[in-house]
């Protein structure tokens, strides 16, 4: 089970690493292609033994709370007669499960290998897209922007939608909007993408990837083999570095964005139009409108350059203007990115519960002169000094929520010591309430009150929709 296509998976047996979003559907596939599949679980919830039933009652082997441990029923936990393990995206290289796999001489696939592989003759191509932060818009606003040029997409990978039901499923594409996360390229070493981008890169998962340097290594993988366009972000070095790092086929362009007026092989702003000087002829000379600043929503900076970086996906695809511009006008973000809840009292009320680690912060706090700003949480390894030094001019006032609100409290302290904070220890269902009549008190007409925490939200919250859904409900209460 190498590098080619395997055309016979009866009687092979395949591990499956992992339930949930990726594993139900990959345990699914493989057992219907006559595979012989025993999935293992670390968890034993409520959630996983009804999964578990599931597949079970296809005729599918699970082990739940297995699979970790040399004495888990098998030489160092791999099952017996494993010839192939397909993981879910989330479990770390270091897993003993797959350093049993590499001394059996076992191959390790994620999801999203396994679904390159199982792809069909004439099976559409994938325009990818990863990056820090900006991702799932990206991919949202590409899959818009497809749309409007009349063709069959969707938006598939680690936005939510299972890319490998999307590949063995009977509905036909032309061509697929995948988001593909750091964790699901490091497990995709066969993936060739039609054309990718690299939206960013700032330090994340570093507990997962073990460096900032296998970090962006993991990221890189998104370009290899690509054909047509290797999309990167100008203000971004290290997105144009992989580019230069990648090994591509003959004729694949290298294809810039940029905020500023862009140079040939470019896409950038010009005069509040998002302008193509890539893919036009003469783009030593020639510009081509593409849509105006206006047509995306939100029109806050980093937004922009997600939608810059669509368009030369799309682009690079053969996509016209006028199908760019439709498609950003179409366009609406998903909950909690940047989202305007309300204007109380002249004040504006945006939650970005979204924003999970600082450099996402970094570009919410950017896109608003005066800023009262609700932040805290887990911080997940993160310093918070480049952050706040950079935020410091913009901050009306600080409200601290979370477990460790301390260290952006010690950071403001250091950076930005003039600007009122409120350091909230409580962290019951109130808390967001009285977070935000904090916030009010310290607001005054024309600021924004803006929830970017730059942390996890798992200390007080279920995940980041809940922590933005009791901000808008406070907010609410707030105009009430």
């Amino acid at each position: 089970m190498g590098s080619g296509q395997v055309t016979d998976w009866q009687g092979k047996h395949v591990t499956v690493a992992g339930l949930g979003v990726s594993g139900v559907p990959a345990a699914k596939a493989l057992h219907g292609l006559g595979a012989r599949v025993t999935v293992v679980n670390d968890g034993d919830d409520a959630r996983a033994r009804e999964q578990a039933a599931e597949l079970e009652a296809l005729g599918v082997t699970v082990r739940l709370g297995d699979g970790t441990a040399p004495d888990s029923g098998s030489a160092a936990g791999l099952p017996d007669g494993t010839e192939l393990i397909v993981t879910a995206p989330g479990w770390k290289p270091d897993h003993p499960l797959f350093a049993a796999a590499d001394a059996a001489g076992v191959p390790v696939w994620g999801d999203v290998e396994l679904a390159w592989r199982l792809r069909k003759p004439g099976a559409a191509d994938w325009l990818a897209v990863t990056g820090t932060n900006g991702k799932t818009t990206t991919v949202q606003m590409l899959a818009s922007i497809l749309e409007a040029a009349g063709l069959r997409t969707a938006a598939v990978g680690n936005i939510g939608v299972s890319l490998l039901d999307t590949v063995v499923g009977d509905e036909e594409y032309d061509v697929l909007a995948v988001e593909l996360s750091s964790y699901q390229l490091h497990w995709a070493p066969s993936l060739r993408a039609h054309s990718a981008a690299v939206l960013n890169l700032a330090p994340d998962h570093l507990d997962w990837h073990g460096s900032m340097e296998a970090y962006a290594k993991d990221k890189g993988r998104i370009y290899e083999g690509n054909r047509v366009a290797c999309v990167y972000n100008t203000a971004d070095k290290a997105t144009e570095d992989l580019v230069r790092e990648a090994d591509v086929e003959e004729g694949c362009r290298a294809i810039g964005f940029t905020l500023g007026t862009p140079g040939p092989s470019q896409l950038g702003v010009v005069e509040g139009l998002l302008v193509d000087r890539a893919f036009v002829e003469n783009r030593q000379e020639n510009a081509q409108e593409l849509a105006e600043v206006a047509d995306v929503k939100p029109a806050a900076p980093h937004n922009i350059a997600n939608a810059l970086a669509a368009a030369a996906l799309a682009r690079a695809y053969g996509v016209p203007a006028g199908a760019v511009r439709e498609g950003l006008r179409n366009f609406r973000p998903d909950a909690h990115r940047i989202a305007h809840v309300a204007d109380v009292d002249g004040v504006a009320y945006v939650d970005d519960s979204k924003a999970t680690n600082t450099h996402a912060t970094q570009a919410s706090l950017a896109a608003y002169d005066s800023v009262v700003w609700i932040a805290g949480g887990l911080a997940k390894g993160a310093t918070f000094d480049e952050l706040v030094a950079g935020a410091a001019k913009r901050l009306r006032g600080v409200v601290l929520i979370g477990r460790d609100r301390a260290l952006i409290r010690e950071a403001l302290a250091r950076h930005a010591p003039e600007v009122p904070v409120v350091d909230l220890e409580r962290t019951d269902t109130g808390a967001m309430l009285q977070a935000v009549q904090e916030a009010r008190r310290l607001a005054r007409p024309g600021d924004t009150v803006l929830l970017a925490p730059a942390c996890a939200s798992m200390d007080m919250f279920a995940n980041y929709n809940k922590r933005g859904d009791a901000f808008a409900q406070a907010v609410r209460e707030l105009g009430a």
